[in-house]
């Protein structure tokens, strides 16, 4: 290793650590910002949907979300639904499953049909990342569900799938290069500004594609 390597830090700037959603803030484009995002979503009785292509950034901007959420006194759910999962996880709390009761010694109720001992819970909401993996079928059912208990849905998908928009996640080549210069902080070597635009062209609109080959670049330099 030469000397001007080993000043630098043995980690990739560009690893899953550092690129998952919640390592980096959400880049709002001008005009918009976490606020009016949220806004529109409580206008929406806490219903909406987050569209975008793949890799454009919508874990990102949940991750970013769901902490305001959590401050206006709402119980988040989330579901990550990943390729090819086509139903909820089952370790996924649904409001509307059976929840476990303690039966009172007096109770005539019929084993089974006793009512939780407390129903003061906060309101709710169920946050669904990767939403259009369910069949058509279940997401109706997901959405009936939801409004029949009254417990709010926000979910993230490629396409509309019937829910209010709040927002769509877009890519441009401004948006990159700040993902890029922040990941590079620190850094004594980086990318080119060629690299970068180059590495933006083969994948756009995804930028998590582009950013694994800014992985790659990075670590055939590191083994010179």
């Amino acid at each position: 290793m030469t000397a001007s390597h080993s000043s630098r830090p043995e980690s990739n700037p560009f690893s899953t650590r550092c690129v998952r959603p919640g390592a980096l803030p959400y880049f709002f484009p001008p005009g918009e910002t976490i606020d009016s995002v949220l806004e529109r979503l409580i206008a929406n009785d806490w219903r909406g949907q987050i569209l975008g292509p793949h890799g454009s950034g919508k874990s990102t901007l949940l991750a970013t979300l769901l902490p305001r959420i959590e401050q206006h006194g709402m119980r988040i759910i989330l579901a990550e639904l990943h390729d090819g999962r086509r139903r909820m996880p089952e370790t996924v709390p649904l409001p509307w499953k059976a929840r476990p009761t303690l039966r009172h010694p007096c109770s005539t109720a019929a084993p089974g049909r006793e009512q939780p001992l407390s129903t003061a819970d906060p309101p709710s909401i169920l946050v669904i990342d990767g939403y259009e993996q369910l069949p058509w079928w279940r997401r109706r059912l997901v959405q009936w569900q939801c409004g029949r208990h009254d417990v709010g849905l926000l979910v993230t998908a490629h396409r509309p799938i019937g829910l209010p928009a709040v927002f769509h996640t877009q890519t441009d080549p401004a948006t990159f290069r700040h993902v890029v210069a922040r990941l590079l902080e620190g850094q004594a070597e980086c990318p080119t500004d060629e690299e970068i635009n180059r590495c933006l062209e083969r994948h756009a609109p995804n930028l998590r594609e582009a950013l694994f080959e800014l992985y790659d670049l990075f670590e055939s330099r590191r083994e010179c």
